[in-house]
């Protein structure tokens, strides 16, 4: 066996989840709540809403990955990926708590700015961490892991901050802010990276859009197809995340505190099945587990769009502490088991394409499509919104459009599956 290949050790990849844990509770608090503080405290149209739902991503598209490839390159003590963290988690904190303040929109802005531009300088190097320190064929239980965690931030932000909200606006951002804190202070701190990587090439490594340029030419058009049906279905997703609080407040009649608390629902699933569904693609291949998802999530969303609000609605039990479990709640739930296959699988999926010495580089790439799709699905959905007389619901009825059009991506799709040995000298 390689001496210098990493170990798959679960507790490990469990502390590494904390990294994931604080992205997800940053955006899941930013997207549950942020659209209604643009409709109700600045006035904002649904098409100014969508546009602003996007800033946040315009960094995202030209900062992650030239930053991934910077980590790839970069040697410190500490490691190549850590110091992007240690920089860039606790400026994220402080502004967080900032956002909830800012009495005017340009303040407003500034705050979401600031965010965006530091969240963008650590995203890529801390998700980058999970395939430098686990081996291909472990790296769709791994991501299941983390993404576990992921799902945990998200289910604390929905189902905690919505209660929080009730209260006092601030709160659930300051919440955000702490679990922050200390989610990048586990990883800093307990996280070792390899003490050896893969040496790149002596050539330099491509920027971004040679990156793409390269992908675009090379006749396996398998990480072109697998690019493009990551830009369709989160196109689909992010616009049902960035408009779903206002789809429930506006169209079913939920008020805002419960409109958020209902995708408490599509995280509870998603957590539960983030782990199976990394093993699931494990046994079947991870192309199979992300067409199976991308058909579930699609009808799901098809049905929101179609069916009556009074039956959406209907109660069909009531939890203590949870309260009522409506209609719509239940299909979420089918929703974030949908998304679990999709997401958990499509990250290891896209880095399996590639070497060790560019994992960071396709990481940064699979950021790029999904950083461009959040920037696209808002936009384009809230526009939608707004020709159609604020009508919500035509959210739910164009996002199975582009469901359709990345099942048809992937069917192309012919690489990255996980590989069976990790070199040669594994099987010495």
């Amino acid at each position: 066996m390689n001496s210098s290949e990493p170990q798959y050790k679960f507790g490990k990849i469990f502390v590494l989840g904390f990294g994931f844990f604080g992205v997800s509770v940053i955006w899941s608090i930013y997207n549950a709540f942020v659209p209604l503080f643009l409709d109700g405290k600045f006035g904002l149209s649904a098409a100014w809403i969508g546009f602003f739902m996007t800033l946040d991503n315009f960094a995202g598209l030209l900062i992650q990955p030239p930053v991934g490839a910077w980590s790839d390159r970069l040697r410190t003590p500490l490691g190549r990926r850590i110091p992007f963290i240690l920089i860039g988690a606790p400026i994220g904190a402080i502004v967080f708590g900032l956002i909830p303040l800012a009495s005017i929109l340009p303040l407003f802005v500034l705050c979401t700015s600031t965010l965006l531009l530091s969240m963008a300088f650590w995203r890529t190097p801390v998700i980058a961490l999970m395939p430098d320190v686990t081996p291909s064929r472990y790296r769709s239980q791994a991501n299941g892991i983390i993404n576990f965690m992921g799902g945990l931030g998200a289910l604390m932000s929905f189902f905690v901050g919505s209660k929080l909200y009730a209260i006092n606006q601030a709160y659930p951002f300051w919440m955000g802010s702490g679990l922050v804190i200390i989610a990048s202070l586990l990883v800093i701190l307990f996280v070792k990276e390899p003490k050896v990587y893969e040496q790149p090439s002596q050539e330099k490594t491509p920027g971004l859009f040679k990156s793409i340029a390269m992908i675009w030419r090379d006749p396996e058009k398998s990480p072109l197809r697998m690019l493009l049906a990551i830009l369709f279905w989160f196109i689909s997703y992010n616009a049902i995340d960035s408009f779903f609080t206002l789809y429930a407040f506006r169209h079913l009649g939920l008020s805002q505190s419960e409109s958020a608390f209902q995708l408490t629902f599509i995280s509870l699933i998603f957590l539960i099945f983030a782990i199976p569904s990394g093993l699931i693609g494990s046994k079947i291949g991870r192309k199979t587990t992300i067409m199976i998802g991308i058909i579930i999530l699609g009808s799901v969303i098809a049905v929101l769009g179609i069916a009556p609000v009074d039956s959406l609605l209907n109660i069909l039990t009531e939890l203590p502490l949870v309260g009522n479990i409506r209609v719509v709640g239940v299909l979420l739930m089918v929703a974030g088991l949908g998304w679990a296959c999709i997401n958990i699988n499509s990250l290891p999926m896209m880095v399996d394409m590639t070497d060790d010495a560019r994992v960071g580089t396709y990481t940064g790439l699979y950021y790029f499509a999904s950083t461009t799709a959040a920037i696209l699905g808002p936009n384009i959905f809230g526009w939608i919104v707004q020709l159609g007389g604020n009508n919500y619901n035509l959210l739910m009825v164009f996002s199975p459009f582009f469901m359709v059009l990345a099942l048809l991506m992937m069917i192309g799709v012919r690489k990255g599956e996980a590989k069976k040995k990790e070199s040669l000298t594994e099987t010495l």
